[in-house]
């Protein structure tokens, strides 16, 4: 790739916005009002706003190794508070993909350096669902399970936090835990049961 492209790539963005909008940019300055929180992985073949449709000021992004939702990564914490307390977003989405390179690296028996406290945490999604990932003889198929529990679980740590159970309780903000499928393009909903989930750890996680 040439660098000298990107910005070629960009004025022709901009001049492409331009003619359908005038005052694009102008508007898009004025601030940003999301109505959803992405949480996706990191890799380059997950686009947030280009698979979902959406453009600039549409969604507001967060992503990393394994799209996940981890109480220690200040980062991450930051993030969904501002999201969700700042911004007031109605909907949190966390959104996995197939062929993830991260959750594929947790199922290796290997010590895999500075990884190892990331991938720790997919490790022991694993470790929650081992019964039903053992039965599955297919490493494939056993590969895609784990993302979509994986998902599944960062789900439940959403909902864990303080921010999120207050804007439950406020205004009905809702999670979703979707899988993109890399090799059909399509986004799958795993329909995440979010009003069971919080009655399951409230006894626990009750903080709002």
């Amino acid at each position: 790739m040439k660098i000298d492209k990107v910005f070629k790539n960009n004025e022709d963005w901009i001049k492409a916005k331009l003619a359908v909008n005038a005052h694009f940019f102008e508007e898009l300055g004025k601030g940003q009002n999301p109505e959803l929180l992405f949480i996706g992985c990191s890799d380059s073949r997950v686009a947030a706003e280009e698979l979902m449709g959406l453009g600039p000021g549409d969604v507001f992004v967060h992503r990393n190794i394994a799209n996940m939702i981890v109480g220690t990564d200040a980062n991450g914490m930051s993030v969904v508070n501002y999201a969700v307390t700042h911004l007031k977003v109605n909907h949190v989405v966390v959104c996995g993909h197939y062929e993830c390179g991260g959750v594929k690296a947790a199922m290796q028996s290997a010590d895999l350096g500075v990884l190892n406290g990331w991938l720790r945490n997919i490790r022991d999604v694993y470790r929650m669902h081992r019964d039903e990932l053992n039965a599955i003889k297919d490493e494939s198929k056993k590969y895609d399970r784990l993302v979509e529990l994986n998902v599944k679980e960062q789900c439940v740590n959403l909902i864990k936090t303080a921010a999120v159970q207050k804007a439950f309780r406020d205004r009905g903000l809702k999670v979703h835990g979707w899988v993109f499928d890399v090799h059909t393009g399509k986004l799958i909903d795993l329909k995440i049961d979010f009003e069971k989930y919080l009655n399951d750890i409230m006894e626990i996680y009750h903080l709002d």
